[in-house]
């Protein structure tokens, strides 16, 4: 059966570990060649790529970038159409994440974390628009449910993401008809690493709030991003809470 991704060219930065595999192996399934960004995860992404590869041969490339440095951005696109011939998708996934308490917060934080969740998407996208225009591409976001409802003591992420969730919006209205911009906003499903404060009381507390009464799977995600991708021709400019309907419920 041909997939409607079938061979599409997709660019998805922060791709190699976590949530970002996920989606990754799953698009991979459905046909699409990756173009997977890391910025420090080298030995992560080499054996995705190697694992992906083994499936179908020279389907799969990876690039390393610091998303935070400007100049690099467009080298991302140009890098995956000279690798590929084209570009389809662009997947802005990678994220900076920890606490920010008012009172000490300082321009070092705000410059990563509005750096890795908002500037380095929309330059990004910009990058990536008329290519995206020239093949009737999509643009996927991830954002976070907290979006609404900002996570007390992380005002800086919240705020950045909250910022993602409408540049979404807005490059739906900038980029149409030709290019759909859409996001997810994952709820609990994988646990900050080397974080304390998700300790296994914490866990149990949001599992409570969760709807579904438990956490997701990163392919829970993968699927939200892959259906943007390949059965949502007449969707854009949304965002897609994939989450156990935890965000009903805070």
């Amino acid at each position: 059966m041909t997939h409607p991704m079938q061979d599409k060219v997709v660019l998805i930065t922060g791709g190699a570990r976590r949530v970002g595999a996920a989606i990754c192996r799953l698009l991979h399934a459905h046909g699409a060649k990756l173009m997977i960004h890391y910025r420090s995860s080298h030995n992560e992404a080499r054996a995705l790529q190697s694992e992906l590869n083994l499936m179908r041969p020279q389907s799969v490339a990876i690039i390393q970038a610091d998303l935070h440095n400007l100049s690099m951005l467009s080298g991302l696109v140009h890098e995956t159409i000279h690798h590929f011939g084209r570009l389809d998708v662009l997947i802005n996934n990678a994220s900076s994440y920890y606490p920010t308490e008012i009172g000490e917060i300082g321009e070092r934080e705000w410059e990563d974390l509005v750096g890795s969740n908002l500037k380095a998407p929309l330059f990004l996208s910009q990058a990536a628009a008329s290519e995206l225009k020239k093949r009737q591409g999509c643009i996927v976001n991830i954002t976070d449910m907290h979006v609404e409802r900002p996570k007390k003591g992380y005002v800086v992420y919240s705020v950045a993401k909250a910022g993602l969730a409408t540049l979404t919006r807005s490059l739906a209205h900038e980029l149409g008809p030709e290019v759909r911009v859409n996001a997810v906003a994952p709820g609990p499903v994988l646990w900050p690493e080397n974080n304390p404060q998700f300790d296994e009381v914490y866990r149990q507390r949001v599992i409570s709030q969760t709807l579904l009464k438990r956490v997701g799977e990163p392919e829970d995600i993968a699927k939200a991003v892959r259906f943007l991708i390949e059965d949502a021709p007449f969707i854009t400019g949304q965002v897609i809470a994939v989450d156990g309907g935890r965000s009903l419920n805070l």
